[in-house]
């Protein structure tokens, strides 16, 4: 009996996600906040594609939903082949949320995100090796204000925010899911806009045009796998229609699909959201072999 218990607990936990300890991204680095942002490696054992997703959280860009959109997207990609590290970035905080100090205090907002998305890339291409992976097969997938984000890396390769690297930004590819897009738009999700601007920079007309994504889809944008839902009640889905018409109009090879029922916030979940869709999960597996 014993035995079997023994042989039980091994197949219990190498059939279970694993992830190794959190890489410290600006470690010995003099950045502002630096120390908060982490890259969690999940490696998948049998990765014979070398493909790997860098997983951006929502969260409107003032907290991160890391299980949901964070842990639980990276195991499942894990389970599925594929090596994953989720990216805790810099957020505003529940500080700024309530009591909007950054009128007076800078805080955490635009361009530390980024700044952190661009470090992760080039973290995981850098260690490519190490994890065993391609370092030209290196996505980035986000959700809600973690979708802007990734689709910011995507827009924005060629500029360099950390303003010293010797790799290449561009992502490989982008899987944007219910994601803010606008900043300008009547359907722009103010919450996420106020965070990742601040107060300060909210209403700016300059600022906002810069970061509504419909408008920089660059000559050498990545291919883009698009999701989101009619009746999301967070994120007007006016703000997928808006990317897919210019990436579209930019010619950019992408998938868009748009659901009629799911809400919002259903990541990975397999009980969260409707069952149509949670075929997404299916589609982008399916896609992912496509188009790299």
């Amino acid at each position: 009996m014993r035995r079997l218990l023994f042989f039980g607990l091994l197949l219990f936990c190498f059939g279970h996600a694993v992830a190794q300890e959190p890489v410290l991204l600006w470690e010995g680095q003099d950045v502002h906040h630096g120390k908060q942002v982490t890259l969690t490696p999940f490696l998948a054992e049998n990765n014979e594609t070398g493909i790997s997703v860098i997983v951006c959280p929502g969260g409107s860009y003032y907290w991160l939903d890391e299980e949901n959109e964070g842990d639980d997207v990276a195991q499942w990609l894990q389970s599925n082949g594929i090596s994953a590290f989720v990216l805790r970035y810099r957020a505003a905080g529940i500080g700024a949320f309530i009591w909007h100090h950054r009128i007076l205090f800078r805080g955490k907002q635009y361009p530390d995100m980024l700044t952190d998305a661009q470090r992760a890339l080039q973290w995981v291409r850098q260690h490519a090796k190490a994890y065993d992976i391609d370092p030209q097969r290196v996505g980035m997938m986000g959700f809600s204000a973690g979708g802007h984000l990734v689709m910011s890396a995507a827009c924005f390769n060629q500029t360099d925010f950390l303003e010293d690297n010797n790799v290449d930004l561009r992502p490989a590819f982008v899987a944007p899911i219910y994601p803010v897009v606008t900043m300008r738009e009547s359907c722009v999700h103010k919450r996420s806009r106020r965070a990742l601007l601040s107060e300060r920079r909210n209403h700016n007309a300059v600022m906002c045009d810069s970061l509504s994504l419909e408008r920089h889809i660059p000559d050498n944008c990545p291919p883009v796998f698009l999701v989101n839902c009619i009746d999301d009640p967070v994120v007007d889905y006016h703000n997928s229609i808006l990317l897919d018409s210019a990436l579209t109009a930019n010619h950019v090879n992408h998938r868009y699909i748009l659901y009629k029922t799911g809400g919002h916030g259903f990541g990975a979940s397999d009980e969260k959201g409707t069952e149509e869709c949670r075929q997404w999960k299916n589609e982008f597996l399916k896609w992912i072999k496509e188009v790299l």
